[in-house]
């Protein structure tokens, strides 16, 4: 029997008080923060890796996308997304992959990764996972994958599916994520330019996901029709919220990306643009000098 939630008052008060710890999610977590800390503290002066820390601002980013993923997988969020809101769903999912992977990669020093990319085998399975090609292929795969009704109906039915489909997702961003924002010398990043073409890649793969869930004209997952109706919210408009929060997210993201990137590009092309013309000014003018200096001496 489907139950209405129609005041939005008492339905909002009790869904704070629904937070889900669940010991493989603080567990998980606690490892990579705790081995973050560990490369960042004991184990740079241990190994060697740099004379330089980490500055507070990357230790802030990491830590801050490692609360972002605790949020999202065990506060009122997880309840709505998991027993009441399609809408909810993509929230937590362009939390996943969207503003956690950036943060993370951005929180991790350039020379993290010295001591393993010294391992031909792994350093070569590195930057194949990290090519552009596959990280582009690989994240909009997985994600058009899981979005299919039938896939999606038993990830939100099996636990052990819906674990499986969060690590996916993030493991797949964060390699998506890297050829934008990498800072090692052993994995870099892409030139400026071919990072705007594959925002702009990005931007347009999301409308293969987009599309069927925010114009289809009737609920697509029968879990979140058969699901208790919140804030007396049609099952076809929540679908519509979610997809329009999948791409306007995404969308904005992206597009504040571009902008970035090519105004630092362009800042960039002029700034050698300029010192090229001087270095050519300073070339012609010695050139000059020489020409005077044998004038002189010939006429002499």
């Amino acid at each position: 029997m489907v139950m209405t939630y129609f005041d939005f008052t008492d339905f909002w008060s009790s869904i704070w008080t629904k937070w889900h710890f669940h010991p493989d999610v603080l567990i998980g977590l606690a490892v990579i923060l705790g081995l973050y800390l560990w490369v960042i503290g004991p184990g740079r002066i241990k190994l060697g890796l740099s004379e330089i820390p980490v500055n507070q601002k990357q230790i802030l980013m990491f830590v801050t996308s490692i609360l972002i993923i605790l949020f999202s997988l065990i506060s009122p969020l997880h309840e709505l997304s998991d027993n009441f809101l399609f809408s909810a769903h993509m929230l937590q999912h362009v939390l996943l992959t969207l503003i956690v992977p950036p943060l993370m990669i951005a929180g991790i020093p350039g020379w993290a990764f010295k001591p393993v990319m010294k391992i031909k085998f792994i350093a070569f399975i590195a930057k194949l996972l990290t090519h552009p090609v596959i990280t582009f292929s690989g994240f909009n795969l997985v994600f058009s994958f899981w979005h299919f009704p039938a896939l999606y109906a038993t990830s939100v039915d099996f636990h052990s599916f819906h674990v499986l489909e969060h690590l996916m997702f993030i493991s797949t961003a964060v390699l998506m994520w890297w050829p934008l924002m990498s800072s090692s010398k052993e994995l870099p990043p892409i030139s400026e330019p071919a990072k705007m073409l594959y925002l702009l890649g990005l931007a347009i793969a999301q409308i293969l996901v987009f599309a069927p869930i925010t114009f289809s004209d009737a609920p697509l997952y029968e879990f979140y029709v058969n699901a208790p109706a919140v804030w007396n919210l049609s099952n076809l408009a929540d679908q519509q919220i979610g997809g329009l929060i999948m791409k306007v997210g995404g969308g904005v993201l992206f597009m504040f990306l571009f902008i970035r990137i090519f105004l630092r590009w362009a800042k960039n092309e002029r700034s050698d643009t300029k010192s090229f013309k001087k270095k050519q000014i300073e070339i012609n003018s010695v050139k000059n000098k020489t020409s005077s200096s044998f004038i002189s001496s010939v006429n002499s």
